[in-house]
């Protein structure tokens, strides 16, 4: 076949779309992964700062010891921290007395007990600050900590979807990034890159896929874009997809953002200490001193906050730090922290935000957006996973499953290599 014509084309070169390509490759299918950007890993991407490699997108193995980029990581010969993360830990004494600490996390543990059993009792949806008294002592922060998880406010969640989300406790990390660890995954992938898809046509006898560089046809196509892409109508579908449209706009991509910033004199703090910017409030950001006992500090934002310091440009991220930091720590303190990454993911426009949370009442779209449309045009990513949401892993099971629903209907059956790869000797060195 010519170069324009393949058995499948994938679209999307994030988490999903790379572990789609790899088990088609692996089961010898003439494919090729379609990818907007310059490079591979989507949301997930690992850059060098100071020195080190920076995970600006997903940077955690969440549920890592039935996470399957565990396994990859580990194949690559990489580097698996299992420190505990900073969030299992007491933040700092002086920012957070230990007394006032417990109150919190007594408050937030009864908070998602009464989640999951609200959830259970009858199957209703509601927004998930429901079962939270506004004038809890702890309302601001546990909503903060919504929009760490979820990218948005407690009120603007799915209680039911949030309840589905599975999560054996196990968090991990890459000392060499998860961007670098997913990017890796595909190195050896038939790619095109810088290539936006623009319209995908399923009206004809084959699939027609129109890109920035031309035309490709495929018998069936696997979209592993975000969400976002597919409600804003980014990617245009002839004929149209309106529930799909519909079911991805009811499961938006939060705004999360993290800023690394190198930190003079680091060891005064012991490594993985944590901070919170205020413990009253909602718009705070949350601080992870020295991860890998490096000189850093990687800050979170999320919500609303982080929407609005995504407005006001890079330079605005640092200053929400540096006020907050001085103010626990002494004005001193800014002229020991200097920014060295960020990336405002709800402005990429490949993205336009970081991962998915159902709208309330709308929970069971993931099952809609994640359905084939007559076996021609399948769907992967986080977005479309019932309770993997959010999470890299949640990418990567839902692309394999759709690469092996085009399997099975291609009658190729037949494991010709391991999908998480043990040819690791094959990939150039990191």
């Amino acid at each position: 076949m010519p170069d324009h014509d393949f058995e499948v084309v994938v679209i999307g070169g994030g988490a999903a779309g790379i572990a789609a390509t790899r088990r088609l490759c692996d089961a010898s299918v003439r494919c090729v992964l379609v990818e907007a950007r310059p490079r591979l890993g989507g949301r997930a991407w690992t850059v060098m700062g100071a020195g080190f490699p920076l995970d600006l997108g997903c940077g955690w193995l969440h549920s890592g010891d039935r996470n399957p980029w565990t396994t990859i990581a580990e194949q690559e010969g990489f580097t698996i921290d299992k420190t505990p993360p900073p969030w299992m830990r007491p933040p700092l004494e002086s920012s957070f007395p230990r007394q006032e600490h417990s109150n919190y996390r007594e408050a937030l543990n009864e908070y998602y007990a009464r989640l999951r059993e609200a959830a259970r009792r009858d199957g209703a949806d509601a927004p998930a600050s429901t079962l939270i008294d506004p004038n809890n002592r702890w309302a601001g922060l546990i909503s903060a900590i919504s929009t760490f998880v979820s990218g948005a406010e407690l009120e603007c969640v799915s209680m039911k979807d949030l309840e589905r989300y599975a999560d054996t406790g196990v968090n991990w990390r890459v000392v060499e990034g998860l961007g670098t660890t997913i990017a890796r995954h595909g190195a050896d992938l038939p790619v095109m890159l810088d290539c936006p898809v623009q319209r995908v046509d399923h009206g004809g006898k084959r699939v027609r896929v129109e890109t920035s560089k031309g035309v490709v046809e495929a018998d069936q196509v696997i979209i592993a874009v975000p969400a976002s892409l597919i409600a804003a109508e980014r990617v245009v579908f002839a004929p149209g997809l309106p529930a799909k449209v519909e079911a991805a706009s009811k499961l938006p991509l939060g705004v999360n953002n993290k800023l690394f910033m190198l930190l003079d004199n680091a060891e005064e703090f012991d490594p993985g200490t944590r901070l919170f910017g205020h413990t009253d409030r909602v718009a705070t950001a949350g601080y992870h001193v020295r991860p890998f006992g490096r000189p850093l500090i990687e800050a979170y934002f999320g919500g609303r906050n982080a929407a609005e310091l995504e407005a006001k440009g890079d330079g605005a991220f640092f200053d929400f730090a540096a006020s907050e930091l001085t103010g626990l720590l002494g004005n001193d303190f800014r002229k020991r922290i200097k920014p060295i990454g960020v990336h405002r993911w709800g402005q990429d426009p490949f993205s336009l935000g970081a991962y998915s949370y159902a709208v309330p009442g709308f929970a069971d779209r993931r099952q809609t957006l994640a359905a084939p449309v007559d076996d021609r045009l399948f769907f992967a990513g986080e977005a479309t996973s019932r309770d993997d949401f959010s999470t890299a892993h949640g990418g990567f099971r839902t692309g394999a499953a759709a690469a092996e629903q085009i399997l099975a209907l291609r009658g190729k059956t037949q494991v010709t290599r391991n999908t998480a790869r043990s040819s690791a000797d094959k990939l150039p060195s990191a």
